[in-house]
């Protein structure tokens, strides 16, 4: 076994314990810290199969500002994880079932990869780049080219969720208190002021 071969399986095998401790850890900000494990090691991972782009990416976008979002949003909220665990058995038949079928797609789309990879003459041509070679250049042509509607389909559909998500923030809420500096312009002196005189004053 060599160094790549071990260094592989080890950063597997951190993958594995860290993708199982996001489900089976009862505290919701342990399991987005084990999420942040499991990106890092596939990101490792990534680097070793020589897709540095989708490394960089997966560390920057998700680790550097997505997980750090969840961790403010779950350490901000006040769950009741007591509550959460209520009627967990219930739907456990149904989380198996899912389970299988991720699990079937991954086996009959990583099985095909993997009879291609053992082929030793697709495996050469797979590790032999020049040394200009662009991981990203690489990405982007396909990205934009046997992809790009697939691509547009994607940005349609993150436009429609912002939108939505805009919107949500935009409603109008009968308990919530609101300002309008228009109006707060408009006020004069004599709106918010009234002079009385003191009894003191008035003897005087």
């Amino acid at each position: 076994m060599t160094i790549t071969d071990f260094l592989f399986f080890a950063f597997a095998s951190v993958t594995i314990a860290a993708a199982l401790g996001v489900v089976a850890s009862k505290n919701p900000v342990h399991s987005a810290l084990f999420l942040v494990l499991t990106f890092f090691s596939t990101a490792a991972i990534w680097l070793m199969l020589e897709a540095e782009f989708l490394a960089l990416v997966l560390v920057l976008v998700y680790v550097g500002a997505v997980m750090v979002l969840f961790l403010f949003v779950v350490m901000m909220l006040d769950i009741n994880i007591a509550k959460m665990r209520e009627g967990f058995v219930s739907y456990l038949p149904a989380g198996i079932l899912f389970a299988v079928l991720f699990l079937a797609v991954m086996v009959y789309v990583v099985g095909g990869v993997g009879t291609d990879v053992m082929n030793t003459a697709a495996l050469d041509n797979a590790i032999k780049r020049a040394a200009d070679y662009s991981n990203t250049e690489a990405i982007g042509e396909i990205l934009y080219t046997d992809y790009v509607l697939a691509f547009e389909v994607a940005a349609f559909i993150l436009l429609v969720a912002i939108i939505a998500a805009i919107s949500l923030t935009l409603r109008r809420r009968t308990k919530t208190k609101y300002q309008t500096p228009a109006n707060q312009i408009k006020v004069q002196r004599d709106d918010r002021l009234k002079i009385i005189k003191s009894d003191d004053e008035v003897l005087k």
